[in-house]
């Protein structure tokens, strides 16, 4: 009796075994090495777009004026203007400056890291970093407002380096 007893438990932990290695997902040799392919090609074209932490690509540009782009990028956790964000917004200035009735919002973004209040927090830090230099420029702080999203508005939803870097952003949104 107990040799049955011993021949159903090993027959029942080998049924449970092939169900549990059944159950488990496979993926086909083609869809994994096409996976490979565009991840390897995903990573050579983030690192042409990110230097030292910065999105340097233009695909998610737009323009505020003609040959004025309208969004500056941030490292991570960080409202430090680099040298491309410096250029940008003296490219804003001169354009505001010529045009003295434009009124702008600065929307301060961040990456999805963090918690909701800490991102909204560096999201105002960052549009403030912008509209202070706009400042230095010669641009009246009236004709320049700042709201925080912090990470509520991604513009790329992906979760890697590259989308993160494409979110650390501020926007200058022409308000009338």
């Amino acid at each position: 009796m107990v040799s049955t007893f011993q021949n159903y438990t090993r027959y029942l932990v080998i049924i449970l075994f092939a169900l549990f290695l059944a159950a488990c997902e496979t993926v086909p040799k083609d869809t994994a090495s096409s996976s490979t392919s565009s991840t390897s090609t995903s990573s050579s074209t983030s690192a042409v777009e990110i230097q030292d932490g910065v999105y340097v690509g233009s695909d998610t540009v737009e323009m505020l004026a003609i040959d004025v782009p309208d969004r500056i990028f941030f490292a991570y956790d960080s409202y430090s203007l680099t040298k491309a964000a410096q250029n940008t917004l003296e490219k804003q200035a001169k354009w505001l400056k010529a045009n003295g009735s434009v009124t702008i919002a600065i929307e301060g973004h961040a990456d999805e890291r963090g918690t909701r209040e800490y991102n909204l927090a560096l999201g105002d830090r960052r549009a403030n970093a912008a509209k202070d230099y706009l400042m230095t420029q010669g641009i009246s702080s009236s004709r320049v407002t700042t709201i925080s999203f912090g990470k509520e508005r991604p513009v790329n939803s992906g979760s890697n380096k590259k989308a993160w870097a494409q979110n650390r952003r501020s926007v200058s949104v022409r308000t009338n």
